[in-house]
This record gives C-alpha cells, sequence and structure tokens, in this order.
C-alpha cells in the first residue's frame, strides 16, 4: 500500500508535479526512469498508451503483458484517449490502479 499512496503524493503535486509515468517509475523506485518519462504523460506514450500504464511497463518489463492485460481489464483500455474520452477515468485513479498492479506482481 506504501507505494500506491506514494505515486498518489507525487502526482501533480508540489514539489515534484510528476506526470502519470514519473510518478508510477518514482514511487517504485526507478529514477533512473522519471525523467525520460517526461514526455510519456497526458496520452504522449508511444501509440497513446496511457502513461500509468507505460511507466508501470518500463518498472517490470517482463511482465508487460500481464501489466497491460490488467490494466485493460480495469480500465476497458489500454490509451489515454479511450481510458478519459470513452470510460471517463481520471488519471489519478489510472496511476493508483497501474501502481496496484505493480504491488500485485511483486514489484
Amino acid at each position: 500500500m506504501k507505494r500506491i499512496e506514494q505515486a498518489l503524493a507525487t502526482f501533480r503535486q508540489k514539489p515534484y508535479m510528476y506526470n502519470c509515468a514519473q510518478t508510477v517509475c518514482a514511487a517504485f523506485g526507478r529514477e533512473d526512469l522519471v525523467e525520460p518519462m517526461a514526455l510519456c504523460g497526458g496520452g504522449r506514450a508511444p501509440e497513446g498508451t496511457c502513461g500509468a500504464l507505460y511507466g508501470a511497463m518500463q518498472v517490470m518489463p517482463e511482465k508487460s503483458a500481464a501489466i497491460l492485460a490488467a490494466f485493460a481489464a480495469a480500465n476497458g483500455a489500454s490509451t489515454c484517449r479511450e481510458i478519459k474520452g470513452c470510460n471517463k477515468v481520471p488519471c489519478q485513479e489510472c496511476v493508483r490502479r497501474a501502481a496496484a498492479i505493480l504491488v500485485e506482481l511483486g514489484a
């Protein structure tokens, strides 16, 4: 639970102001990914993937398929546009769900 709370505490909050991808990476100790993930929030991750999902897949690349499947099941989609537009899931909830999936997978 601590990692989920860490992610939510840094998501768009001062002093960090991390985007969704950055906050997931930082919460799981992947500070090396924080700067590269700066351009992966707000639907700008490759192929329009949700940034929180993309960050989670970078934290545990060996479990990308499982992360993608669990995230898409929880949110009804994997792209930012579909999640926010059609399914009306807020970004903060995507961050929470991505972090929860990583915790479940043992990150």
